[in-house]
């Protein structure tokens, strides 16, 4: 849940409802305390707040990206939405906003050629069962081998580490849990990695998979960001081309030309809506193509003979 101090009584309510009732992530709710803070900033306390008001509110944000803009507008509305329905106040002035056309930027994606490039590299190295190159191996295993975010992946506990069922329970945005299955080869430089973890680990009697060093925490994201880029250094690749999310696009994209239906892709990637994840499908404009040509009932007949 949001820290809700330093807000108005009405934000601090609505964040509590937003983790409470939506599951809201900590950084979305981070977000969206900070853009109605701000947007109050301007215009004053937003319950007393009319349309005119609201309307002040595009000129300061001129400057800021189109994303950023569209989260702002995002955030009022659900914020006047839930005022009305908590009657709060009687009216919602958020259609004052203006509404943000958005271009969904598509996932920067690695070839399966780059990601074999990547592999190879890394069990290269792991070869000498040193524990950080070990840790390198299963990381990059788990990232494109089941699509986890960084975020998940670097805060499993050691207890999630499959055993006899080829699965692992993750807890994704909003604290829901899925269930993701482990590859044969993520399973086996788990237990590689597993075996000598101790040893990276320093024995501090860490609960996580993938302890930090002289801490009772876990590896952060940053962290991982940057060892995943030193490995594509290493490995030949444009270090600015990888990183966690775009393994995980990898994961979603190959999937999908192997023929994977998308509704088992959005359990897979823990995508609460559908829309979310028919991104993935701009990539496999030629497969699909290519399968109407020729599984199509018309497909063996030829027109105009």
């Amino acid at each position: 849940m949001s820290d809700t101090a330093g807000h108005s009584a009405a934000i601090a309510d609505f964040l509590e409802m937003m983790a409470a009732e939506r599951g809201a992530a900590a950084n979305t709710l981070a977000a969206y305390a900070r853009d109605l803070d701000q947007a109050e900033a301007v215009i004053g306390d937003l319950l007393e707040a009319e349309r005119d008001d609201l309307r002040q509110l595009p000129g300061h944000w001129a400057k800021l990206a189109p994303s950023t803009v569209a989260r702002k507008v995002s955030a009022l509305r659900q914020f006047y939405g839930f005022a009305v329905d908590e009657r709060l106040r009687a009216d919602d002035p958020s259609s004052a906003l203006p509404t943000p056309r958005l271009r969904r930027p598509l996932p920067r994606i690695l070839s399966r050629a780059q990601v074999e490039a990547l592999l190879e590299r890394a069990e290269t190295e792991a070869e000498g069962e040193t524990p950080a190159k070990l840790r390198m191996l299963a990381l990059l295993e788990m990232l494109y081998g089941s699509g986890l975010r960084a975020t998940e992946l670097v805060s499993l506990p050691l207890s999630a580490v499959p055993r006899d069922a080829p699965f692992v329970t993750v807890t994704g945005k909003g604290g829901q849990q899925r269930m993701v299955p482990v590859s044969t080869r993520a399973r086996d430089a788990l237990a590689r990695w597993v075996a000598c973890r101790g040893t990276e680990a320093k024995g501090d009697g860490s609960r996580f998979l993938f302890p930090s060093r002289g801490k009772s925490g876990h590896l952060t994201r940053i962290r991982l960001y940057q060892l995943l880029r030193e490995l594509a250094a290493r490995a030949g690749l444009p270090p600015e081309k990888v990183s966690p999310h775009v393994l995980r696009h990898a994961f979603a994209t190959h999937l999908l030309e192997g023929g994977a239906d998308l509704r088992v892709l959005q359990t897979l990637l823990g995508h609460a809506d559908i829309a979310t994840t028919q991104i993935y499908t701009h990539v496999d404009a030629a497969r699909l193509v290519e399968l109407v040509n020729t599984r199509h009932p018309l497909a063996a007949s030829k027109r105009g003979t």
